[in-house]
């Protein structure tokens, strides 16, 4: 079997136990118990949930995000992470996980869009930062054979009645949205057959309390 990696915010919360169900006969699918939240923690973390988790060196592939949290304004403040800096952090992730995992393909997941007319004004997120970040980190890895994910392009088109709150798409739909483009990403890049998940199945198939 093929063994996968994600590695992301809570948006990657909203789906990874999804992809792994869809592609349980055809992969592996491992990612850290916890919110990977901003790119330095990303870069910190990694390889202590490669070594808690057991995962091993050997992944086919590794799906990954950081930047929603980099994004963040704090009481009025500047973004958590400069811009500046990300990018010079999105190349580092880069090679750590290259590093980490010598022979899995490489995708990075852009930021998705936000309800930013939603926000309170002490706890904010612009979707003109979250654009900026994603064309930085797109430039970052730009000289590399990673492949973009847009998942910014696919919420961008959904409607806000998909989102559970100013942030997350943790809706039946939202959860459908998101699970079956990162589906779509892995399935191309392994070569595995196209799959349409429902994510409404495995909630009727899971124990009650999962």
């Amino acid at each position: 079997m093929k063994k996968i990696i994600l590695i992301g915010d809570s948006i990657r919360v909203g789906y990874d136990k999804y992809v792994k169900d869809a592609l349980k006969d055809e992969a592996e699918v491992f990612y850290p118990p916890e919110n990977c939240r901003f790119a330095q923690y990303v870069l910190r973390a990694v390889s202590d949930w490669r070594r808690d988790g057991k995962w091993g060196n050997n992944a086919d592939l590794v799906h990954w995000n950081a930047g929603l949290w980099d994004t963040l304004r704090l009481y009025g403040d500047d973004p958590l992470t400069p811009p500046e800096m990300y990018g010079i952090m999105i190349k580092r992730i880069d090679k750590r996980l290259r590093l980490l995992f010598p022979n899995a393909k490489m995708v990075f997941a852009t930021s998705t869009r936000v309800l930013e007319h939603r926000y309170g004004n002490d706890f904010k997120r612009y979707n003109r930062d979250i654009e900026e970040y994603n064309r930085i980190a797109v430039e970052a890895l730009k000289d590399t054979d990673t492949v973009i994910n847009d998942l910014y392009s696919l919420t961008a088109n959904l409607p806000d009645e998909y989102y559970s709150d100013v942030t997350h798409l943790y809706t039946p739909e939202g959860t459908n949205a998101m699970t079956n483009k990162v589906l779509d990403v892995i399935c191309e890049e392994l070569g595995f057959e196209k799959i349409n998940y429902d994510s409404n199945d495995y909630h009727k198939e899971a124990p009650v309390g999962i």
